[in-house]
């Protein structure tokens, strides 16, 4: 929860007026951060399937087709754009999908650290230092996402912050009930990696594609699409957990 406060502070303290500007190529970036993210949730739930595919499948597929009919059911959401915002084209992103996304992840990642100081302490701290700098990497560009909805500063962060409070369902949950809680993980990670991916191709990525258009700069674009891919893969080299 403090990496979702800390991450996006940095950001905006450091860069706030080159965040403003470029607020199209940094859901450009974004989109290569949660494309990855996808991947490695991809790759963490067929590692611990034991072989079984079938599973792991249906779970990703039940997250696609949930975060899909429920939004097509729930009513149209509108908010207001900011003023630093009105000038530019009437974003397409249903951000409230990208939250969702990552509440649910955040309880299979606060069951995956109850687990892992199960295990021992040691273990439990590498894997919270993984999870931290991973979030701090998510939320910033999940901060990116949102503000390119045309949320305001204060309320992106807001957001943000209790989105990442659900690790505490989990961690709670696993360190009550571990065994109960401990069987969740790998559909809750699964179901997000579904949602995470029906919002990185029905959301960013036709985003970024609009916004490439009304500016006419593909290239930029591309260049920060394979930045947010690259920047996610030497977090997740360096600290996959």
């Amino acid at each position: 929860m403090l990496a979702s406060l800390l991450g996006v502070v940095f950001a905006w303290k450091t860069m706030k007026d080159f965040v403003e500007k470029n607020m199209g190529l940094l859901v450009s970036f974004s989109s290569g951060v949660f494309l990855v993210i996808v991947f490695s949730l991809g790759l963490e739930i067929f590692e611990h399937s034991a072989g079984n595919l079938l599973w792991p499948v249906i779970w990703v597929l039940s997250g696609m087709v949930g975060i899909t009919l429920l939004f097509k059911i729930l009513p149209g959401f509108h908010h207001h754009h900011d003023e630093s915002h009105e000038h530019e084209h009437h974003s397409h992103i249903d951000a409230r999908k990208i939250v969702l996304s990552d509440a649910v992840h955040n309880i299979g990642d606060g069951i995956l650290l109850a687990s892992s100081f199960a295990v021992s302490l040691q273990v439990g701290i590498a894997v919270a230092v993984s999870i931290f700098v991973h979030e701090c990497v998510q939320t910033i560009s999940q901060f990116f996402v949102l503000r390119g909805a045309g949320y305001s500063f204060f309320k992106a962060l807001r957001i943000n912050f209790f989105a990442s409070s659900s690790v505490l369902i989990g961690s709670l949950g696993g360190f009550f009930l571990l065994e109960k809680f401990e069987s969740l993980e790998i559909p809750l990670l699964a179901i997000s990696a579904g949602a995470f991916l029906v919002v990185v191709v029905q959301d960013l990525i036709p985003e970024s594609i609009r916004h490439s258009k009304n500016k006419n700069n593909y290239f930029h674009h591309i260049i920060f699409f394979l930045l947010g891919l690259t920047v996610m893969s030497v977090v997740k080299f360096l600290f996959g957990h």
